[in-house]
C-alpha cells in the first residue's frame, strides 16, 4: 500500500477502507510519511469529507497509535470535554460535584493557547498544583479520591498530535470528522467509557452556527454507537463568556466560590447540566431532575468543595485556598470601570475579542512557549440583556500595570454592544444529543 493511492482515492470522493485508514495513521505516528503527504491527505478529506465509518475508523485508529489506558477506577471512567471558550470554568465545577455523587471523573486538559482558557493553566494558580502526573498516579487519584485533572500525555494519540499541528496550518482545522476524531481519539486513548461532550456555539466558538454545532455533536455521538461507547453532546451558547470572570486564578475563584454555595448564574447552570448527564451516563442517576438533585446536595452539604479539597492535596496543592480565596495569586493594579452615560441594553459581546483582550493581559498565550500571569484578567458585571445606566459597574480590570489596564479597558469597550431597546438574555442550552436522537432543551 502507498500514500499516494490513499490520497487519490479520497481526492476521487472514494471511501477509504479501514486497511487505508490504519496505514496513514499509523505513518503519522511513527513518522515515516512526509509532512506534505499528511497535508495533502487532509485537505482532501477536508474538502470530500468521510462516512461516518470512516470517521469511526480514523478515530479508532488514531486513539490506539499509542498507549491504550485500561484504568481501574473502581467505577466507570467519566470524561467531560469541551470545544472550546472564554470564561468556561465549568471542569472544575463538575469534576469535584460528579465525584461527590460517587462519579469517577478521570480529566486530560488541555492549555490555552488564542483566545481560549485552559483549564491546567487555571489549576497551576493554585500553588504546589501539580498537573503533569504519570499514568499510574493520574489513576490512583481517581480512585481514592473520585476526580483528577491533569495536562494531556505524551503517550496518547501521537498520530492526533501530528495531525493536529499540520490542520492547524494548511486550512483543515474546520472539518468535522477530523475534528471529531481527534477529540475522540484521546477520550478513547484516555480509557473513558462514557463521555459528555460540551459543543459550543456562537461569536466565541468553534462552531459560529447552530447547523455546525448540531452536524458535529450528531458526528460524535455516531462515533460513540459505532465503536460502543456512550456519548452525549450538548450544545451550549458562547455569545458572551459563561463565567463572570475570564483569567486563570479569578476563574478558579469563581469556581470555588460556586461549589461553596455563594454564586449562581450561567456557569453553574451548565455546569450541573454537564454534570448530571455525566451521573446518568455512570448509571447513577435515572434521569435529568433527580442527578441535579443530586449535584445541589453536593453543593448545600459541602461535599463537593471537600472532593475538590482532595483532589488539590492529592495533586500537591495547597487546599487552604478553598477557604482562604486570597491564597491566590492577585494583580498589583485592580481597576473598576463604570458607564459614563446610559448605554442601553446590552445586547452582543465579541467572545473572541474578550478573549484576546485577556490573553494580550497575560492571562493566555500568543505561542505555546509564552508564560502566563495568572493573576491578570477581568470580571464581566454586566450579562447580554442587562440594562446599564450611567454609574453602573461594567467590568472591572485585574493588570499587571495601569497601561495595560488601560489598553484592556479599549478593547473590552469595542467588544460589546448595546441596544436602546430590551434585549432577551442570550441562551445557555440548545440541545442535548445522544443515542436517542436530538432533543432541543429550554435553558
Amino acid at each position: 500500500m502507498d500514500i499516494l493511492s490513499v490520497i487519490e482515492h479520497k481526492k476521487q470522493h472514494q471511501r477509504l477502507t479501514e486497511d487505508e485508514i490504519r496505514f496513514f495513521v499509523q505513518g503519522a505516528a511513527d513518522g515515516s510519511l512526509p509532512d506534505y503527504q499528511l497535508a495533502a491527505l487532509l485537505m482532501a478529506i477536508r474538502l470530500n469529507g468521510m462516512t461516518i465509518e470512516e470517521t469511526a475508523a480514523l478515530t479508532w485508529e488514531m486513539a490506539r497509535s499509542g498507549a491504550m489506558l485500561q484504568p481501574d477506577v473502581d467505577g466507570i471512567p467519566l470524561d467531560k470535554h469541551s470545544t472550546g471558550g472564554v470564561g468556561d470554568t465549568t471542569t472544575l465545577v463538575l469534576a469535584p460535584l460528579v465525584a461527590a455523587c460517587g462519579g469517577k471523573v478521570l480529566k486530560m486538559s488541555g492549555r490555552g493557547l488564542g483566545h481560549t482558557g485552559g483549564t491546567v493553566d487555571k489549576l497551576e494558580s493554585i500553588e504546589g498544583m501539580q498537573v503533569e502526573l504519570d499514568e499510574d498516579r493520574f489513576v490512583e487519584i481517581v480512585r481514592e479520591v473520585g476526580c483528577c485533572v491533569v495536562g494531556q500525555s505524551k503517550n496518547l494519540a501521537p498520530a492526533d498530535k501530528r495531525l493536529y499541528a499540520l490542520r492547524d496550518v494548511t486550512g483543515t482545522v474546520d472539518s468535522v470528522p477530523l475534528i471529531a476524531s481527534s477529540i475522540l481519539s484521546k477520550k478513547f486513548a484516555s480509557g473513558a467509557k462514557a463521555i459528555v461532550l460540551d459543543v459550543k456555539v456562537g461569536s466565541g466558538a468553534l462552531m459560529p452556527t447552530l447547523p455546525d454545532a448540531m452536524n458535529l455533536a450528531k458526528t460524535m455521538v455516531d462515533i460513540g454507537i459505532k465503536l460502543e461507547r456512550p456519548v452525549s453532546c450538548v450544545i451550549s451558547g458562547m455569545e458572551e463568556p459563561l463565567g463572570s470572570h475570564v483569567g486563570n486564578a479569578l476563574e478558579v475563584k469563581e469556581a470555588i466560590e460556586i461549589l461553596q454555595g455563594k454564586v449562581q448564574g450561567p456557569l453553574k447552570e451548565v455546569a450541573l447540566f454537564l454534570g448530571s448527564r455525566m451521573l446518568i451516563n455512570a448509571g447513577l442517576a435515572a434521569n435529568h431532575e433527580a442527578a441535579k438533585a443530586m449535584l445541589l446536595r453536593a453543593i448545600e452539604d459541602g461535599s463537593g468543595l471537600q472532593k475538590f479539597k482532595e483532589m488539590i492535596a492529592a495533586q500537591g496543592g495547597n487546599p487552604e485556598v478553598c477557604d482562604h480565596l486570597a491564597l491566590l495569586p492577585a494583580a498589583p493594579v485592580v481597576m473598576p470601570v463604570h458607564a459614563t452615560k446610559d448605554m442601553g441594553w446590552l445586547s452582543e459581546t465579541d467572545g473572541v475579542a474578550l478573549g484576546l483582550a485577556a490573553q494580550r493581559m497575560g492571562a493566555g498565550r500568543m505561542t505555546k512557549d509564552d508564560i502566563i500571569d495568572p493573576a491578570v484578567g477581568f470580571v464581566l458585571h454586566k450579562r447580554i440583556g442587562d440594562p446599564v445606566k450611567e454609574g453602573d459597574l461594567m467590568f472591572t480590570l485585574h493588570a499587571r500595570n495601569e497601561r495595560e489596564a488601560e489598553e484592556a479597558r479599549l478593547r473590552i469597550e469595542a467588544a460589546l454592544t448595546f441596544s436602546p431597546a430590551p434585549v432577551a438574555p442570550s441562551r445557555l442550552i440548545y440541545a442535548l444529543v445522544d443515542k436517542d436522537g436530538a432533543n432541543e432543551m429550554p435553558l
